[in-house]
């Protein structure tokens, strides 16, 4: 199933640490389903993030075929990758352009994470441009299901280094 992503801007009066409090616009991306289930999810978000009142100031569907954050990242990239087909009737190369969003703390990790997020891919592909995304945060959209698979992945790797353990000793 694929996911749609929306981009959610929130207008709030955010305390910097100079103890200045200022409004500020900040773009946050979630998955929904439709544009009042992504305005209901954002209302909840910010409502757990800040105890200021807040205001939405714009919700569209971005762009991301795919988001990967990387831990001990505190930025996100929006990286362009070109996939590369070729025509055999033409003879000629036809590219299709997919954005991914990845999360990392420069340029060059936002590259290495791409090449990572791409391994796998059975047709050649280029990354013609990597931008600093103005994306705060992403809430991706959590069923009971998908955290029960990521309990269960967690308990086949801690039975997996038991057995192993077990093997060495």
């Amino acid at each position: 199933m694929s996911v749609t992503w929306y981009e959610c801007k929130v207008k709030y009066r955010k305390t910097h640490e100079t103890g200045e409090q200022k409004m500020t616009t900040e773009t946050y991306l979630l998955d929904a389903i439709s544009y009042t289930e992504a305005e209901a999810r954002i209302n909840e978000e910010m409502a757990a993030y800040t105890s200021e009142e807040f205001m939405i100031t714009n919700i569209k569907v971005a762009n991301f075929s795919e988001v990967h954050p990387y831990e001990n990242s505190d930025r996100w990239f929006k990286s362009k990758v070109s996939l590369i087909a070729y025509d055999e009737e033409s003879g000629k190369e036809k590219k299709s352009n997919i954005y991914l969003l990845v999360q990392a703390n420069d340029v060059k990790e936002a590259y290495d994470n791409t090449i990572t997020a791409m391994k796998g891919t059975m047709g050649d592909y280029s990354v013609p441009s990597i931008t600093e995304s103005p994306i705060m945060d992403v809430f991706p959209y959590f069923t009971g299901e998908e955290e029960q698979l990521e309990h269960f992945k967690v308990i086949e790797k801690t039975e997996e280094t038991v057995n192993e353990e077990e093997e060495v000793a």
